[in-house]
């Protein structure tokens, strides 16, 4: 898994690339320009800071999340090695906001509004999701952020568990994906049936600029 996000308007010329979900004592090792944050237990790095981006990566521009070119991930793992670090990132090309189909619901057994979806994301792959919108049902075509999203409120998506029931990305709401006129009100977004189909990789960039 690999996310990297820069905003120089917010956070100054420094590269945040996230490899794992974060805990909450992490190990700090600062090399060269490059800090490493890993997990003290099993020493596996969570992610690095890169301070002077700019001037490592030729032509890093945004102002969020964004996706590495094959030539600026191979410059960024060559300064990783030379600064003493062992890892290597991989690129994570997969798309993480997914069309899925509402397979199957049940009870939460140990809540009062949470429902326990099965929704199919591809054609041979169920993945389970905890979802406590009041109006998901089954048979809904539906937005899934899959485990590596990063919302756009910044948040990154995990497996988890919601009340002891494993849950593995979730469903959103219009709100939640920051599209144009979206409804306050609770709820997940309901795709159309004759325009979407289980596994269609969904546009949020596209959808948000209302196209």
């Amino acid at each position: 898994m690999l996310i990297t996000c820069y905003n120089p308007a917010e956070l100054g010329d420094i590269l945040l690339v996230v490899v794992a979900a974060d805990v909450s004592n992490q190990q700090v090792i600062q090399k060269e320009d490059i800090v490493q944050f890993s997990d003290p237990v099993s020493g596996k790095p969570i992610g690095y800071n890169v301070m002077h981006a700019s001037k490592l990566l030729p032509g890093l521009i945004g102002s969020g999340q964004i996706e590495l070119k094959v030539q600026q991930l191979q410059i960024l793992n060559e300064a990783l090695q030379q600064a003493g670090f062992s890892s290597e990132l991989v690129a994570d090309r997969k798309p993480h906001f997914v069309v899925g189909l509402v397979k199957q619901l049940e009870v939460h057994p140990n809540s009062d509004h949470l429902q326990i979806a099965q929704v199919q994301v591809e054609k041979q792959r169920l993945v389970q999701i905890v979802c406590g919108a009041p109006n998901i049902a089954a048979d809904q075509l539906v937005v899934v952020a899959e485990p590596g999203a990063m919302m756009p409120s910044g948040e990154i998506i995990w497996p988890g568990e919601l009340r002891g029931v494993a849950s593995s990305g979730m469903i959103c709401s219009a709100r939640e994906l920051a599209l144009p006129n979206a409804p306050q009100k609770r709820g997940i977004l309901v795709l159309p049936a004759a325009d979407y189909q289980p596994g269609m990789p969904f546009d949020l960039a596209k959808h948000q600029a209302g196209k």
